[in-house]
């Protein structure tokens, strides 16, 4: 054997060697099996592996140095998840491991930890929406300024569409919408947003409201020609899982518009608020869309507002898949059509 060929027996080897060595403790094992089912923070997976989060932030870091691990920033923090594509020796060993860990002795209690850390994440939220009901239109206007959805809806909409507003709210975009659509379909989780949007839009008869997460949307789909999700993601756990849902409830080749706040570090709004994520880079789109097999047409900042005290919002565009798999490229925007009431639908 050359001395080249023995050179790179070692080099496979040790990458081998120390594949197995970054999966030979016990706890990051563990780690890695409630970081494939949830996207989490360093101490919220130290509260389910029951170790210190200086500990558990060694581990992830290790892991994610291997490859296994994807990471994002979050303020000061930093948010984990199983990699999409893991390659390489420690993620086959991964993959050959992961289905027995399900009948480990710890697997239930970390799994009842888990449900317990996203329960605790929604209850921030709901008690914080629940608080502010119809408030919340004031609420983002002090944040952000006047209607910046005005400046993110470009001249888009077709009035033959069926719209998804997704985290519908108080019915603000969905009161843009449904004069100039055919119909548009209001989501949103939580009930007391729900009664105040049908309150302020009940003249409208073309509006369809659902109670649901935006993760696991009860929308058939391939149903809707585009969807609006604005300042909501922040809100969600599962960011990656909405984008999902929202493209494939939308047509082939429809279009998903995200409004947000780009990365920001006011912790003390996000604990006040119940913020999930502090905002989204093109990085975090473009990742969302990649994942759903789509594509991000577009993604900017849009203009400060002078009246607003909140973060930088963005706006972004992606589409779903075509008929036959494939994302076509943006198309160059038609001159605006006039805007016609819609036909009346019964809701």
């Amino acid at each position: 054997m050359t001395t080249r060929s023995r050179q790179s027996d070692r080099g496979v080897l040790g990458e081998t060697a120390r594949s197995m060595q970054v999966l030979g403790d016990p706890v990051r094992l563990r780690m890695l099996r409630a970081l494939a089912k949830h996207e989490l923070a360093v101490g919220e997976v130290a509260r389910i592996v029951q170790v210190a989060q200086s500990s558990t932030s060694r581990h992830l870091r290790a892991l994610h140095q291997a490859g296994l691990l994807s990471r994002r920033g979050a303020g000061t923090a930093s948010i984990y998840r199983v990699a999409t594509d893991p390659t390489g020796p420690a993620a086959a060993a991964w993959q050959a491991i992961a289905t027995g860990l399900e009948t480990s002795p710890t697997a239930a209690d970390d799994d009842e930890r888990t449900a317990a850390v996203i329960a605790s994440r929604r209850t921030a939220s709901r008690e914080f929406f629940g608080r502010v009901g119809s408030e919340w239109d004031s609420i983002r206007r002090d944040l952000f300024g006047l209607a910046p959805e005005v400046t993110a809806s470009v001249d888009i909409l077709d009035p033959e569409w069926t719209v998804v507003d997704l985290g519908c709210g108080t019915g603000e975009w969905a009161e843009r919408l449904a004069p100039v659509v055919a119909k548009v379909v209001a989501v949103d989780r939580e009930p007391s947003m729900l009664l105040a949007a049908r309150r302020r839009l009940q003249a409208h008869r073309n509006i369809q409201f659902v109670e649901a997460e935006l993760d696991a949307l009860p929308v058939a789909s391939a149903s809707a020609d585009f969807a609006v999700c604005s300042l909501v993601l922040h809100h969600i756990d599962n960011p990656e899982g909405a984008i999902s849902e929202a493209l494939r409830v939308l047509k082939p080749g429809g279009r998903l518009l995200v409004m947000d706040m780009v990365p920001h570090v006011h912790e003390d709004l996000m604990r006040s608020m119940g913020h999930r994520h502090p905002g989204f880079s093109e990085a975090d789109l473009r990742a969302f869309a990649k994942s759903s097999g789509a594509a991000l047409l577009r993604y900017r900042r849009l203009p400060p507002a002078r009246d607003g005290k909140g973060p930088g919002l963005f706006a972004a565009l992606l589409q779903a898949r075509g008929a036959d798999g494939a994302v076509s490229s943006p198309r160059p925007t038609s001159p605006p059509r006039p805007s016609r009431p819609a036909r009346r639908r019964p809701s």
